[in-house]
């Protein structure tokens, strides 16, 4: 049996930006902090002009030729940068797969039930697996739990789209709704429109 491997206990290795004595770089194309060009001069130079307006030169191309500094302050852009990320993080949202479950013979109210489950669950933005469960001798009757997803799926159409249709996986008949991207126009209302 090969020997485990040791604990490490150094702390991890981080990248450091490239920034002021870090660049290596003895060119450089600078940019000012307002956005206008120094032009193409030399690392020293760069450096010292920087440490004038007491900013930091950041390089910002490393694949350019010559590359590409910029004269800022790096604590405020790196706050800044992880600020962006931290609200694109809050504003994406993950979908999720809720689930909706049923038998074939279901009561009216508890159908409702059901439908107002997928209603919240679709408007959180969240997919909806709508399954009809069989028990014993029920798989006989897969047209009945067909016609009940196909009715569901024609109830919640203004909030859905149908992603997948009914289809039978073992002893359960499931289907799949996704929430619509764009609120659709009922032909009803058109016709009024029209007229």
């Amino acid at each position: 049996m090969p020997p485990r491997p040791r604990f490490d206990r150094r702390a991890p290795v981080r990248e450091l930006p490239n920034i002021n004595e870090r660049i290596k770089y003895p060119q450089l194309r600078v940019v000012d902090s307002d956005g206008k060009q120094l032009g193409v001069i030399d690392r020293i130079k760069a450096l010292e002009i920087a440490n004038q307006r007491e900013l930091d030169l950041v390089l910002v191309s490393e694949k350019a030729n010559p590359p590409v500094c910029r004269i800022m302050d790096y604590g405020k852009y790196k706050f800044e940068q992880e600020k962006k990320a931290k609200e694109a993080r809050k504003k994406s949202h993950q979908t999720e797969v809720k689930e909706v479950k049923m038998r074939y013979k279901i009561d009216k109210h508890d159908y409702d039930v059901r439908i107002g489950q997928a209603v919240r669950f679709l408007k959180a933005g969240d997919k909806v697996k709508c399954t009809v469960i069989f028990r014993g001798r029920e798989i006989q009757h897969s047209n009945l739990a067909e016609t009940l997803l196909l009715r569901m799926a024609n109830d919640l159409e203004e909030q859905s789209e149908v992603q997948q249709r009914p289809k039978r996986e073992g002893r359960n008949m499931i289907m799949f709704l996704s929430p619509r991207k764009t609120p659709l126009i009922k032909k009803e209302e058109d016709a009024k429109e029209n007229n």
